[in-house]
């Protein structure tokens, strides 16, 4: 019997990820058409297998491979032709060609696309005899052809807005920090231990979020790279490649921060009433330093000074709320999670750049109650 659910499972994927089917064969065909008809080449295979190659390769590396496939080609291509000559078209040869240029790549520290293109591109012209009398280095060519046109097919989706997709992840990584802060914040309220727990495995999921704005960062940057008249976007991005470091930090204490949620609530006296209201006022901050660092991107000065300013006072209050909750005979767990809204709070601030790291330490220890030289 036919399940409908499987059908439906694969069209939401194909809905999803409609961009690299799109990217694939149009490049493929674009590099096709254009090695057969503008370069010539009677048998322009490389060119949609180089295109191939490089859209294969992670957002944000496609200029290194494309450059790397090129230079594959060219080694694979010269090989080959100097051991032909040498050996003539046998099975030793093939033994000899791949030997050789796969060395040569391995020496001169090439990667493992740029391995596998040099071999591919040595062993197609072993087996298949070039074209005679051709002045042009066609599988070169062919080559080049496909990873300009894989690089260029790539960038068209994101050309006008090319911060965009960073911008969307810079707001749902810090939304979904600031989700978690009110999960834990939830389960204290509630004394719901599996509650706290179900936050916790939250948080362990949280690294894959920061790997994403990583990744993000660097697919901006090629995109900026290849848009001239935008390369002055590039000072927005290395304010918030500086900030990836913080909000790493932040991701790593809010998870301590659940572990010890799940800590307190286990334990038979209830945590303090407004230990909720604490981590909910964290919470706001999160959001206000998200909405500033995704302001940042868009270029809108004066919506990256209001939140970060908004972000910094619900910082300092929920740093203060958490000072006033930690009283004599308190739990260790509470202890922890006040020391963890401290190191969020510090973290945050860093990655905002309200202040310099000296005077953040003071803001939020003079918050804390903490004497301060």
């Amino acid at each position: 019997m036919f399940r409908w659910s499987v059908f439906r499972a694969a069209a939401g994927r194909l809905r999803h990820g409609w961009r690299p089917v799109v990217e694939a064969t149009l490049a493929a065909t674009v590099a096709w058409l254009l090695a057969a008809d503008l370069v010539g080449d009677p048998q322009p295979f490389f060119a949609p297998a180089a295109a191939l190659i490089v859209l294969g390769q992670a957002r944000g590396q496609r200029i290194r491979r494309a450059v790397e496939v090129v230079l594959g080609v060219a080694a694979g291509v010269l090989v080959a032709d100097l051991v032909v000559q040498a050996l003539g078209r046998t099975t030793g040869t093939v033994f000899t060609v791949i030997l050789i240029t796969v060395a040569l790549a391995v020496a001169v520290g090439a990667t493992g696309v740029s391995l596998v293109q040099a071999a591919v591109s040595a062993l197609y012209l072993v087996a298949i005899p070039p074209v005679r009398d051709a002045l042009v280095p066609f599988r070169f060519v062919d080559a080049l052809v496909g990873g300009v046109v894989a690089i260029v097919v790539s960038q068209l989706v994101g050309a006008r807005r090319p911060l965009a997709p960073l911008v969307g992840e810079v707001r749902q990584t810090f939304d979904q920090l600031a989700g978690l802060l009110t999960e834990v914040a939830d389960a204290l309220d509630a004394r719901d231990a599996p509650a706290a727990l179900a936050a916790l495995e939250r948080a362990r999921g949280m690294d894959a979020a920061v790997d994403r704005l990583r990744d993000g960062v660097r697919v901006a940057g090629e995109a900026l790279r290849l848009h001239v008249r935008r390369r002055r976007h590039i000072g927005r991005l290395r304010s918030v490649d500086g900030a990836i470091r913080q909000i790493d930090y932040v991701v790593r204490n809010v998870r301590v921060l659940a572990r010890a949620g799940v800590t307190l609530s286990r334990q038979p006296a209830p945590p303090p009433p407004a230990l909720g209201g604490t981590l909910r006022g964290l919470a706001d901050a999160v959001r206000d330093a998200g909405a500033a660092l995704a302001a940042d991107l868009d270029g809108d000065t004066r919506a990256a000074d209001r939140h970060a300013a908004q972000a910094e006072r619900a910082t300092l209050e929920a740093v203060r709320a958490a000072g006033r909750l930690f009283t004599p005979g308190q739990t260790l767990p509470l202890a922890m999670i006040v020391g963890q809204v401290r190191a969020t709070a510090i973290d945050l601030l860093r990655g905002v750049g309200v202040d310099d790291d000296a005077a953040v330490l003071t803001r939020v220890d003079e918050a804390l109650g903490l004497p301060v030289r």
